[in-house]
């Protein structure tokens, strides 16, 4: 029988932009999503993402049983902070390139909100004005293969983005993931601390080793969690869409290891 993944996307790329990856993931585990984060008029974005904690932490009690949660970028934060105030919802977590912030970090991003520069310090500020309208896909393919960010894409991976990142929008093609709501998730990255309890289910940080997402010193402050295990792969902070076969291989070694020593832990 398979096991049970919720996973949660990075901000601006739809769930279904993941496909291959998910592909890659069965038979041993199937994979439940939300189609995008953030866009439900029940859970406004707010600021310290609390709203969009509380809609992930409604779809995964949903499920049947708890699930093994997956996130990549802001997936990961939110499903680490669901998992805080949900344990028995969660077998264990997964953080794709999430930052767990320090001390350090959250008065900066403090600062930042406060005085106006929160836009400099994150992608929000890349996010405004950018193109949004294409006329065909093989436009849109042309355009994202030739962007920094979508450089080292794994071919199927860009193809599933230009096919679920856009819709039809009267003769053209526009981005799916409203700008304003993938900006506000930008300007209100959490600043305050999470909880003060330790987190009691398995916790795993997996790191993109060119990432400029998760530092030196956020895998410094992971590392001395509590269940904490930390791994480092080849590619950037976007490494699931581009080696998404290899992440897959990781995330089944991982989850399969944490499944088989709860149940030798059971049989004790």
């Amino acid at each position: 029988m398979s096991q049970p993944i919720f996973f949660a996307h990075a901000n601006g790329f739809p769930s279904a932009c993941y496909g291959k990856l998910f592909a890659a993931l069965s038979p041993e585990f199937e994979v439940a999503h939300l189609v995008q984060h953030g866009h439900d008029p029940r859970f406004p974005v707010d600021d310290n993402w609390g709203n969009l904690v509380a809609e992930l932490i409604h779809h995964v009690q949903q499920q049947r049983t708890p699930v093994w949660g997956v996130g990549h970028s802001l997936g990961g934060v939110l499903h680490y902070q669901a998992a805080l105030q949900r344990p028995e919802l969660y077998r264990g977590v997964v953080m794709l390139d999430s930052p767990i912030l320090g001390v350090t970090d959250r008065l900066l991003i403090r600062a930042a909100k406060r005085f106006g520069f929160i836009d400099r310090i994150t992608p929000a500020g890349r996010t405004l004005g950018r193109r949004e309208t294409f006329s065909d896909q093989a436009e849109a393919r042309e355009y994202f293969a030739g962007k920094t960010l979508f450089r080292g894409f794994d071919p199927d991976c860009l193809d599933a983005y230009v096919q679920h990142a856009l819709e039809p929008n009267e003769a053209s093609l526009r981005l799916r993931f409203n700008a304003q709501t993938e900006v506000s998730i930008y300007r209100s990255v959490p600043h305050r601390k999470t909880a003060h309890a330790p987190l009691q289910v398995p916790l795993a940080l997996v790191r993109g080793a060119q990432s400029k997402v998760v530092l030196r010193h956020h895998a410094y402050l992971f590392q001395r969690a509590k269940r904490g295990q930390f791994y480092r792969v080849e590619g950037g902070h976007m490494f699931p869409l581009e080696r998404p076969l290899n992440t897959a291989q990781l995330l089944k070694q991982v989850l399969s290891t944490w499944a088989d020593a709860a149940k030798t832990g059971a049989g004790q």
